[in-house]
């Protein structure tokens, strides 16, 4: 049974996807890219918000959900209960990176006293001083949590096509990436994923420009919104914190549903 912390996150999550409350402004997009019956990966998943949103769009999909944290592992399980949509998604319990193993989820404590899970990223040793370069934290929480490659839990669980990879890991993109090239050189699925410059540089010795070349080196376009006007980029919109990115293959144009990407793709 669920503890009581668990129910109450869940239920408020449970009830925002009811409603299409708090949602990001990326989520209607998804029923311009996904349709029929598509394999996707949700990485970082939270209590499932982005889940929910693809069974909706694409009552045939197929969802493999991504969580390391337990707590919101648990949150994630139960949302999927209770939306009954437990045949589309499965939740894992694990992290993604590039190699397989264990790595600390570190999870900063807010000024105002409460965890911000949102704010969660992995790490190979608890960091000295503030645990984030973007948040102003009180501590942290630390926690050991199994981490998996995407491309071989794909191989593991006989999964043939990816056709839409969803990634929000607070910094770990282009590490998670690399333990992924199989799938985007195979599939050239469409992903949406959440880039953080500064999280990438501090925390991961990377950056954005590096997780970008993942993508261009293989022809994906680029888009993001401004305001409410979907726009294609070369480039990250400078002095964000984060922000969240379409990337589309060329070669999936033609079987996009009819909507804003399968336009701007044709343009």
């Amino acid at each position: 049974m669920p503890s009581l912390r668990v129910l109450g996150h869940a239920f408020r999550a449970w009830r925002r996807n009811r409603t299409w409350a708090k949602h990001e402004p990326e989520t209607p997009y998804l029923a311009d890219l996904l349709s029929g019956s598509p394999t996707c990966l949700h990485v970082g998943a939270s209590d499932g918000r982005h889940s929910y949103v693809m069974t909706q769009v694409a009552p045939k999909a197929r969802i493999y959900a991504f969580e390391p944290s337990a707590f919101a592992y648990e949150v994630l399980r139960t949302c999927v209960a209770w939306h009954r949509i437990g045949r589309q998604v499965t939740p894992i319990h694990a992290a993604v990176a590039d190699k397989p193993g264990e790595l600390l989820l570190v999870t900063p404590k807010k000024s105002s006293g409460r965890m911000g899970r949102a704010y969660a990223y992995v790490a190979e040793v608890r960091p000295q001083g503030p645990a984030r370069p973007d948040l102003d934290d009180r501590g942290v929480e630390v926690q050991p949590t199994p981490v998996v490659t995407l491309d071989a839990f794909c191989q593991e669980h006989g999964i043939a096509k990816v056709d839409f990879i969803r990634m929000d890991i607070e910094g770990a993109e282009l590490k998670a990436l690399m333990g992924a090239t199989g799938i985007l050189d195979r599939d050239r699925p469409h992903v949406l994923l959440e880039i953080h410059p500064a999280m990438l540089a501090e925390r991961f010795d990377a950056s954005g420009d590096a997780v970008l070349d993942v993508f261009r080196d293989r022809g994906y376009r680029m888009f993001a919104l401004d305001g409410d006007r979907l726009e294609e980029r070369t480039t990250l919109v400078e002095g964000l914190p984060w922000k969240d990115y379409f990337f589309i293959h060329p070669t999936k144009a033609g079987r996009l549903p009819d909507g804003v990407f399968k336009a701007r793709m044709a343009a």
